[in-house]
């Protein structure tokens, strides 16, 4: 507890230097979270801080009792706020919530819901809200929140990054994981392992003086119904901002004009009407496949999937329709895919489809409910959504919490298949290659500039795709000590 509240401490006083002189007001609870809160509010005091302690409830716990005994004789009595009495606003610059930690379940009650209400008023008014491990309100496990919450600008999270944090990025703001001492994997269950920059980069595979086409490897991107040009657009111009070596876009033929305009650096066919044609057109071509973007669900589109899924026995990622087109027939799916190389991209109502799982429950299963799917088809399972959460067939699961709300528009996900055919085919490994595609989509979108107070308004996907330039550009140096991993804030319209 000690450690936590020091790495805190010191945390706060680095990335808050400028607003220390205007004090900070510890909001303290009853539970090992409000002994951090003590710890914190020790430490900067003893730092020179004017620190505010509200104890809207006695502390619990043995170690809460401690910390506040330590701390307690170092503040006058006009510097706590006595247990009962209204938390008033006194013009403090920083609230930190130490009120409820990650055991905490259901709705803030009495006191303690008034000194969230009071940390939200605080806030409204300018002042900054740091959340100790979790927001209070905020189930550490889903994201959940089942009255109020309070809503961070920062989160400062004790050695590992818990599931309720990555799923609810709205409520707790930016959010840093501090080194404590836990060993690593400490934490269980609530615990996803976080891909992060330098994971990607040790991941992609580098692209050498000698490199040709060849080597960047050949993309074939399958769909591009009529009316549905524009998926397969997204995809190739995802593809070829992703180092492919060629791209070739096998549409519809009354989608053929439109991609060989709009995407002439992409090679284009059209629809195989028969094994053979997919033998000349892709099978002897590509080193990967993805289907699906504009696919379709009509007949000839059926009879496309099931076509080049019969004759291309390679790498292969589907999205969208060609997973939809499945429904009912997952059996007959991975019958076909035969074990090959394979990465299934849905967003949960595609996931709804394929597994028989109603939405609500692939909402709050997300990190759990892809192994079963993946196990039955051979498959990795890449989840879209906040956060996309990569399950393999032997079960193990890597989660992307990069992004912001500017990937949620259409063909975002056709941004995404373009980016992952290109890594499956580098890659080799469809559960490395899922990941890195998930965690560059989302840094692109995060690399898009957004005037302040605009959130993601005015933002289009060509602004994103064209951010993947730069997106492959990795800063692999460790993070600044004691901090383990960090997220940015997610920008929101005022």
């Amino acid at each position: 507890m000690q450690r936590a509240g020091a790495a805190a401490a010191a945390e706060i006083a680095l990335r808050y230097r400028d607003r220390l002189d205007s004090g900070v007001l510890v909001l303290i609870g009853p539970g090992n979270n409000g002994g951090d809160g003590w710890v914190i509010a020790r430490a900067l005091r003893s730092a020179g801080v004017r620190v505010r302690v509200a104890e809207p409830v006695p502390a619990k716990t043995d170690d809460a009792r401690a910390e506040r005994t330590l701390a307690i004789e170092t503040f006058s009595a006009d510097e706590i706020t006595a247990l009962s009495t209204t938390v008033s606003d006194r013009g403090e610059a920083i609230v930190l919530d130490a009120l409820l930690g990650t055991g905490a379940t259901g709705a803030p009650r009495g006191e303690i819901a008034a000194a969230v209400a009071v940390a939200n008023e605080m806030r409204a008014r300018g002042a900054v809200v740091v959340a100790i491990d979790v927001p209070s309100g905020v189930d550490a496990s889903t994201g959940a929140t089942a009255g109020v919450a309070i809503h961070a600008d920062l989160t400062l999270a004790f050695g590992a990054m818990k599931r309720g944090l990555v799923c609810n990025r709205d409520t707790c703001g930016a959010i840093a994981v501090l080194d404590i001492g836990l060993p690593a994997g400490d934490g269980g269950d609530l615990v996803p392992r976080l891909v992060d920059e330098r994971w990607v980069a040790e991941n992609v595979p580098p692209i050498g003086a000698e490199a040709h086409k060849g080597i960047r490897k050949k993309i074939a991107i399958v769909g591009g119904a009529q009316g549905m040009a524009g998926a397969t657009i997204l995809a190739a111009r995802a593809a070829l901002r992703s180092s492919a070596g060629m791209v070739k876009v096998v549409v519809a033929k009354e989608s053929f004009a439109a991609v060989q305009e709009a995407e002439p650096y992409a090679l284009a066919s059209t629809w195989p009407v028969d094994d053979a044609e997919v033998s000349e057109s892709i099978t002897g071509w590509a080193d990967a496949v993805v289907i699906g973007p504009g696919l379709g669900r009509s007949n000839a589109s059926r009879e496309t999937l099931e076509r080049v899924l019969r004759v291309w026995r390679g790498p292969t990622l589907l999205d969208a329709d060609a997973l939809t087109l499945w429904e009912g027939r997952t059996s007959e799916l991975a019958a076909l895919l035969g074990g090959r190389p394979a990465l299934i991209t849905p967003h949960p109502v595609e996931f709804s489809r394929i597994s028989g799982a109603s939405v609500e429950e692939v909402l709050n299963s997300r990190f759990d409910i892809g192994a079963r799917v993946a196990a039955e088809l051979s498959v990795v399972v890449l989840l879209k959504g906040v956060p996309t959460v990569i399950t393999a067939a032997d079960g193990r699961r890597l989660v992307s919490a990069s992004g912001t709300p500017a990937l949620a528009a259409a063909g975002s996900g056709d941004v995404l298949s373009g980016i992952g055919g290109v890594m499956l085919a580098q890659i080799g490994d469809p559960f490395a290659a899922a990941a890195v595609s998930a965690w560059v989509h989302g840094r692109a979108a995060e690399r898009v500039p957004v005037p302040p107070g605009s959130g993601v308004r005015g933002i289009v996907l060509d602004d994103i795709v064209n951010e993947l330039r730069d997106a492959w550009t990795f800063d692999t140096r460790p993070n600044r000590y004691p901090v383990l991993a960090e997220l940015p804030g997610v920008p929101l319209a005022q």
